[in-house]
Parts: C-alpha cells; sequence; structure tokens
C-alpha cells in the first residue's frame, strides 16, 4: 500500500468519525436550553432584524482588502529571483500606491470614522 492510499484512507476514516461523534454528541441530553434558537447564552433583548450600520460593512470590506493585499505581497521578497525584478517592483509599486490612494479617499471623505 502506498502512501498516497494510506492517507487518503486515514482521512476519510477520521472524517467519518468526527461526523459520526458530531451527529451523536447532541443527543445524548437535549433540553429546552439546547433546543432554543438562542445558543449564544443570552436572552435576546431586542429584534433579530435590526439593521447593521454600512460603517461596520465598509470597516469589515477595507480590512479584507487590507488582508489580502499582505497575502499578496508576501511573495515579494522571492520575487527577486524572477528575470526582471525590477518590473516585480513596479507592479508591487503600483498595487501598493492604488490601495493608498484608495485609503487616503476613504479617510478624506469620513469613511473610516465610527462616529458622525
Amino acid at each position: 500500500m502506498n502512501v498516497i492510499t494510506t492517507v487518503i484512507i486515514i482521512t476519510s476514516a477520521l472524517s467519518i468519525i468526527l461526523t459520526l461523534v458530531a451527529f451523536w454528541l447532541p443527543q445524548l441530553n437535549p433540553n429546552a436550553e439546547k433546543l432554543s434558537p438562542y445558543e449564544c447564552g443570552f436572552d435576546p433583548l431586542g429584534s433579530a432584524r435590526l439593521p447593521f450600520s454600512l460603517r461596520f460593512f465598509l470597516v469589515a470590506i477595507l480590512f479584507l482588502l487590507f488582508d489580502l493585499e499582505i497575502a499578496l505581497l508576501l511573495p515579494l521578497p522571492w520575487g527577486d529571483q524572477l528575470i526582471t525584478p525590477s518590473a516585480t517592483f513596479a507592479w508591487t509599486a503600483a498595487v501598493l500606491t492604488l490601495l493608498t490612494l484608495g485609503l487616503a479617499y476613504e479617510w478624506a471623505q469620513g469613511g473610516l470614522e465610527w462616529a458622525e
């Protein structure tokens, strides 16, 4: 038996076991607290349909954008091993400039302020 077949069998067996345990454990002692829709531990105080602030979504999208920027820049130290490292630097500088200008625009427009 080769290594790939062994790994596939082990991961499949582990996945099946964990799935069965996940379905079996919650059914041991169901009660009113576990069956209620609010399982977070506190009683609901208001409606669950209150609207979120758009600023929350704006900050969340900006966080994701800059998080993806870091993910794109992580392989940059290996970029100097390419045939044209100056082209790699130019593309990196263009991406950073574009993102910096976008952040400056959002900051100037007041999009990052929580309080109005």
